[in-house]
């Protein structure tokens, strides 16, 4: 019996080329992100263009500041005995202002933060930010870093402003406080702006948020005042706002005095906190924007 014939082609193996024969490479399921390394270009371009969309309007957005903040100074300070009221060893204009720095740049961080998302549901535009191929982290590093940069900017300016007024000299016997509370008090502010956009679906939301969260903690949170003078009650109160933290902490590095603790390691106590709650709010936003709430049909 004779054999049967072998198939010529058995033997062979199987060419690994670029001819039609090449072995397919697995490709991830439609929609499902396939990022392999950092997207730097993207994360740059997208920082500078949030920079460049509130610096165009930098009247409004950077040097308006500083003339509000002028008119707060002027005025408490006046209501309040002029320049010849003392708070811990310095005059009332020289205690106001490092928190008035401070008050105007966490402000700004949420201004510019909580209109990102928000504007894009509004105008049909959020597609902009979830199509191109950029991963969570890189979104949301690229809004937090442009939102800071428009505080640090605005800290600046109030800063040049204050020097300005009579009697207030801001020299800086603790500069690691300034760059710490300055940033993470921006920080902060940015995260709890891009939750307030993820969250909010008009412009009312985020005016509801403004008016009855950030403007209240912003006032009581010692900008004007030591809270040792105010009842127990009142002084646990204020030092459960993380708010007071960053203005505290913030006018330490330019005074050397601050009313969170006697000695300095209550400052140092405040300055980690300050940074574990923003380790928080970073953990939240990023859940938030892998999950798509309110972003993603």
């Amino acid at each position: 019996m004779a054999d049967q014939p072998q198939d010529k082609f058995a033997s062979v193996p199987p060419r690994n080329d670029t001819g039609a024969n090449r072995v397919q490479r697995a490709f991830p399921e439609p929609g499902v992100p396939l990022i392999h390394q950092i997207n730097g270009l993207g994360l740059w371009t997208l920082y500078i263009k949030e920079v460049r969309r509130f610096f165009k309007v930098q009247t409004q957005t950077i040097w308006a500041p500083a003339v509000t903040t002028l008119l707060y100074l002027m005025i408490f300070t006046l209501a309040l005995g002029g320049g010849n009221r003392m708070v811990l060893g310095v005059s009332f204009a020289a205690f106001v202002a490092p928190g008035l720095i401070a008050m105007g740049m966490m402000n700004n961080a949420f201004a510019n933060s909580s209109f990102n998302f928000l504007a894009g549901k509004i105008q049909g535009t959020i597609i902009d930010y979830l199509m191109p191929p950029f991963s969570e982290i890189e979104l949301m590093l690229a809004l937090i870093g442009a939102a800071v940069t428009r505080a640090v900017l605005v800290g600046l300016a109030l800063a040049g402003a204050i020097m300005l007024w009579p009697g207030v000299h801001l020299a800086a016997p603790h500069p690691w406080a300034i760059v710490w509370f300055g940033l993470m008090g921006s920080v902060m502010l940015a995260f709890i702006g891009l939750l307030t956009s993820l969250w909010a679906e008009k412009f009312d939301h985020n005016a509801a948020v403004t008016n009855f969260v950030i403007t209240p903690l912003t006032m009581l949170s010692g900008t004007f005042y030591v809270i040792d003078n105010l009842a127990p009650a009142f002084q646990t109160a204020s030092r459960l706002n993380p708010f007071f933290y960053v203005i505290s902490g913030f006018r330490f590095g330019f005074l050397g005095r601050s009313d969170i603790g006697d000695t300095n390691l209550h400052v140092l106590q405040g300055a980690i906190g300050l940074g574990l709650l923003n380790l928080v709010l970073g953990i939240a936003t990023y859940v938030l924007l892998r999950s798509g709430w309110k972003l993603k049909s």
